[in-house]
């Protein structure tokens, strides 16, 4: 899924204030405009830190070409600024103030305009202003918006008090969420997408003269007041100043009971008067108003009873608060009623457009009208990668989401939300919780207890954070680690994925879902149904992607044998959801050609649903349904009778919503198949407990990021550990030895827990709470020194660990060829050879996925794979210091070269760096005895597979392996690669007896 754009900035207006006090004052009482961009040269194309117009976007075309452009028809001066666009995901351009100048004040004015030649066009063009912080990049995003359905220049004038607190992202969390105008920093603007487009703009300047409405607001505690029948709504009313000052002018709030579905003197005792708050009043002055409900002894769904607010003097509430009377006496409230029937009498009452309401699920960045929860029936709210509330903790998360569920109690039925995040390796999004490593170290481990403990650590820390439900695990088989997603699969054997998916049992709990409704349980997703990680490359045709969200390409016993071998375990787990991939899938001989998974009907519906069983729901990826064919009804209903039940359309679910009724409305999907899709997505809400508990019980809240969690996390990262190459047995080291460390990754946080964290894409520093690789070998009593780049003095030093590999990315932003190799940086590199010419080496790579380093392996003398081990490098610090063995395998093949790609166990022509399984192991004694030794293993290990012996079947693999690898450690050739890797997938679908046969092979080529 992805993230939104950043839109940020700072530093213009300093040259251009005196330019108002040349101009002459107008005739009323208004301050002199005051100019912000001329556009004739006083402000350069540039960025922070200095002042400057520059543009941005979310790929390398997205950003749109700007010039200064001399026009006679210019509304001010002699030049104006024209720029064109063909913008795929976001793009637009900005102006900052300097960041070394103060920031401006625009609180005496009424707001910001400008001249915009309309194009006619239709599009919206949000327009943002960046208020407090450090400067432009570090402030705090407000924004609005204008319509081109005009021809030719007009004045746009944008009312400060039109802003509103961006909700989708601030670059530094938000600050304190009031548009104070004293510490201004510049503007930013953003282009439509999907059109190629020009554009001109011109003398963008604050005007007017500020009222109070803009420094003084009325707000009421809530905008929903839920109450028993019979009982008395008590609704506070509170006028409060920016800066706190009292009021200069006296407010009052006009209030009466009117509409809603509550008949007055009926349902309720009506209510009306004024309230009134002198000028003088202190802010944050409050006043109750009551409405009393009233009993009629009948079984009913909920009723309302708007509380209409007239507002003089301040800014009035964004939401007009209203009073519900709570549902109360219907079966499907009736706790001692089975699910099914709960669920069958609920689905039974609902409408066709609360059904649609069901099916949709929206980002919370959308809803700056909170309201729509209601009014469209939502089912759903997401947070994407990096889609978090101000401040970013866990008790803002609750309060969040518990304001976004109040809202689902002014519908009919009460039908709470589920609310969904990407916590993929952890409650990534969160400051402050555990991160784990990426599934890929996960499937380094072999241990499926661990999995299962991470899982549950995740899910207790989502669930005490306000979230129910967890779009992981990705089940994906990765083929081609030139994929940016390949991290989050547990590996390249769907046999390795399967073992792996206890992580379902830790974030759900038991099969049958009796589980979910605990307070430290979620509802998981297997993601993406099916073959994401079978994509050709080249086959992309998302923006600049080379292989993310391409083509499949499979005979169908491939797709039975590779893809589709994990969901059948998934769904005998009690999987809760699936979520398709955006990659199209093309099965050799079914004459289909590609085809997008959101609209294969015959792998949703046929194999997931009727075939393996699957009760669940499908939920889609994001905006995915945006990329089949055809127009958009055509796109809502290939989806929806494939059978996706909830789609995700972040910022569009009112387009869906109304599309999708239509559609049912013509008959081209039917009410049947409604009503599927929303009794499975109703059973889970009530098996997670939700209609009950709909709010976020926060009791274990302070056990995220706990030493008992983050113990789970550092054991983790410890067993992710793969020992490559441990020539003279460098590694582990010794607390005595003098240790030169190096390289870009050893004290980097950011680079340390990859993509995913925080962000969307995450990024680079001190970005979480956790352990660098540097401060945990610290920890462990190293006597360590430390130089990034290797430039201090080398000599001295017993042995260097030089740790390098990858910066942050996500998806098919992080594919080979779309701004990424698989090579190490050319710093890296700097680093690795200066450090060992110089010293005894040992390398870690902290990567998403193999780098090639056969050019230097020679002078290596210990090869780490660290993968992406998360937040806790006291965990690498344990191997690398022997207080727990390296136990870790490859969970995919270390190729030679990008040629080799792809390549994978099982493959005829077999011949890597290292075969998948390979993994050297410390303090561990290795048998003696050679082929005697492994003949005796062999049969014991077929009577140990015979028996069902599972534990010693597995050690006894564990110990013929011990014995290749000390022979072919550093006699690595395809007749010893491809028995060996063979043998770790026969290990892990219980063969072994067959598995110390391949191992034998594989010691006699050595």
């Amino acid at each position: 899924m992805r993230r939104t754009a950043l839109l940020a900035s700072a530093a213009l207006l300093t040259a251009l204030v005196p330019l108002a006090t040349a101009q002459a004052a107008p005739a009323s009482d208004d301050p002199a405009p005051v100019p912000v961009d001329r556009f004739e040269g006083e402000v350069p194309f540039a960025g922070q830190p200095a002042e400057g117009i520059f543009t941005w976007g979310g790929d390398s075309d997205d950003p749109p070409a700007l010039q200064l452009t001399a026009r006679s028809d210019a509304p001010e001066g002699e030049k104006v600024l024209t720029g064109t666009y063909d913008i795929s995901g976001y793009g637009g351009f900005t102006h900052d103030y300097a960041a070394g100048l103060p920031a401006h004040d625009w609180s005496a004015h009424k707001g910001i305009r400008l001249w915009w030649e309309g194009q006619n066009d239709g599009k919206k063009i949000p327009f943002e202003i960046k208020d407090g912080g450090a400067n432009g990049e570090a402030s705090e995003l407000w924004t609005t918006s204008f319509t081109d359905d005009f021809t030719g220049w007009k004045q746009i004038e944008l009312p400060f008090a039109d802003f509103t607190y961006r909700t989708d992202y601030q670059p530094v969390g938000g600050i304190d969420h009031v548009l104070g105008l004293t510490q201004m920093w510049g503007y930013s603007l953003t282009l439509p997408t999907g059109v190629k487009g020009r554009f001109a703009i011109d003398d963008v300047e604050l005007y007017g003269k500020a009222d109070q409405s803009l420094r003084a607001s009325v707000t009421t505690d809530a905008p929903v007041y839920a109450v028993t029948e019979g009982g008395t709504a008590k609704v506070r009313i509170t006028v409060a100043t920016t800066g706190a000052a009292p009021l200069t002018e006296p407010v009052t709030v006009a209030y009466r009971t009117a509409g809603g579905t509550a008949d007055a003197g009926k349902d309720y005792t009506p209510v009306s008067g004024t309230l009134t708050f002198p000028a003088g009043t202190a802010s944050g002055a409050s006043r109750t108003v009551e409405v009393r409900t009233l009993k009629d002894r009948a079984a009913e769904s909920a009723e309302t009873i708007p509380l209409a607010l007239t507002v003089t003097g301040a800014k009035a509430p964004a939401q007009q608060p209203q009073v519900v009377v709570d549902a109360h006496g219907l079966p499907y409230l009736d706790t001692r009623l089975p699910v099914k029937k709960r669920v069958a009498d609920l689905v039974s009452r609902l409408s066709l457009a609360e059904k649609a309401g069901q099916m949709t699920q929206a980002e919370r960045g959308a809803m700056s009208n909170p309201g729509d929860i209601a009014g469209y029936a939502l089912g759903s709210l997401l947070s994407g990668g990096g889609s978090t509330p101000t401040p970013n903790t866990a008790a803002a998360w609750a309060k969040m989401i518990d304001g976004y569920q109040l809202q689902t109690r002014a519908t009919r039925f009460q039908i709470p939300l589920v609310y969904g995040v990407d916590a993929v390796h952890g409650h990534n999004n969160l400051a402050g919780a555990t991160i784990m490593p990426h599934n890929i170290g996960l499937g380094a481990s072999r241990d499926p207890r661990l999995a299962e403990q991470a899982g549950a650590v995740t899910a207790a820390e989502v669930r005490a954070s306000g979230p129910q439900w967890d779009f992981a695990p990705c089940l994906c088989v990765t083929r081609d680690e030139r994929w940016g997603r390949s991290y989050e699969s547990f590996g390249e054997d769907p046999a390795l994925v399967t073992s792996m998916e206890t992580v379902i049992q830790g974030l759900q709990g038991r099969a049958d879902g009796s589980d979910l409704d605990r307070d430290d349980k979620v509802l998981a997703t297997a993601k993406h149904f099916v073959g994401d990680g079978g994509t050709v490359y080249g086959s992309s045709t998302t923006g600049t992607y080379t292989i993310d969200q391409g083509v499949t390409e499979v005979t169908r016993q491939q797709l039975e044998d590779i893809h589709l071998a994990p969901y059948q375990d998934a769904v005998d787990r009690g999987i809760g959801t699936v979520m398709p991939s955006y990659s199209s899938l093309d099965i050799a001989g079914d004459g289909e050609g590609p085809v997008k998974m959101h609209a294969r009907g015959d792998m949703i519906n046929g194999v997931l649903k009727d075939r393996m069983g699957f009760d669940g729901f499908v939920i889609s990826d994001y905006n995915a349904l945006d990329q089949l064919p055809g127009a958009y009804p055509a796109q809502v209903t290939a989806s929806v009778n494939a059978g996706v039940d909830m789609m995700m359309v972040p910022y569009s679910y009112t387009k869906f919503t109304s599309t999708l009724i239509d559609e049912v409305k013509a008959g081209r999907i039917s009410e049947r198949r409604i009503d599927d899709a929303v009794s499975r997505i109703l059973t889970e809400k009530f098996e997670l407990g939700l209609f009950e508990h709909p709010y976020t019980d926060t009791r274990n809240a302070s056990e995220i990021g706990s030493a008992d969690h983050r113990a789970v996390a550092r054991k983790a990262a410890a067993e992710s550990q793969v020992l490559l190459k441990n020539n003279q047995n460098v590694l582990p080291l010794k607390k005595s030895q003098k240790v030169y460390v190096a390289g870009s990754n050893a004290d980097d946080i950011g680079n340390q827990t990859g993509g995913w964290t925080i962000t969307w894409q995450g990024s680079s520093g001190n970005i979480i709470k956790g352990t660098t690789i540097l401060q945990g070998m610290r920890n462990a009593g190293g006597n360590v020194t430390y130089s990034k780049d290797a430039s201090a003095p080398t000599s001295g030093y017993d042995v260097g660990v030089v740790v390098v590999g990858e910066t942050p990315y996500a998806e098919g932003v992080g594919d080979v060829g779309n701004g990424h190799s698989m090579e190490l940086s050319a710093a890296d590199k700097a680093a690795v050879d200066k450090v060992c010419a110089a010293m005894k080496c040992a390398v870690l790579v902290v990567s998403g996925r193999p780098q090639l380093v056969g050019d230097r392996l020679g002078t290596i003398d210990a090869l780490v794979a660290s993968w992406l081990p998360g937040t806790e490098g006291d965990g690498v610090a344990d191997v690398l210091y022997g207080k727990r063995a390296f136990t870790g395998k490859l969970p995919v093949t270390w190729p030679k070269s990008e040629a080799q790609l792809p390549i994978n166990v099982g493959d005829a022509s077999y011949d890597p760096q290292f075969p998948y399984g390979w993994g050297l192991t410390t303090l561990t004694r290795t048998p003696s005895g050679g082929t005697a030794t492994l003949k005796a293993l062999g049969i014991a290990a077929t009577l140990a597979e015979r028996a069902h012996a599972a534990d010693a079947g597995r050690a006894l693999v564990g110990q013929a392996r011990l014995i290749v690898q000390q022979k072919a450690a550093n006699s690595m050739s395809a007749a010893v690669a491809k028995p060996f890797a063979d043998a770790d997938h026969l290990l892990l679908t219980g063969k072994y007896g067959a598995a110390v046969e391949r191992l034998t092979a594989a010691y006699r080529a050595a």
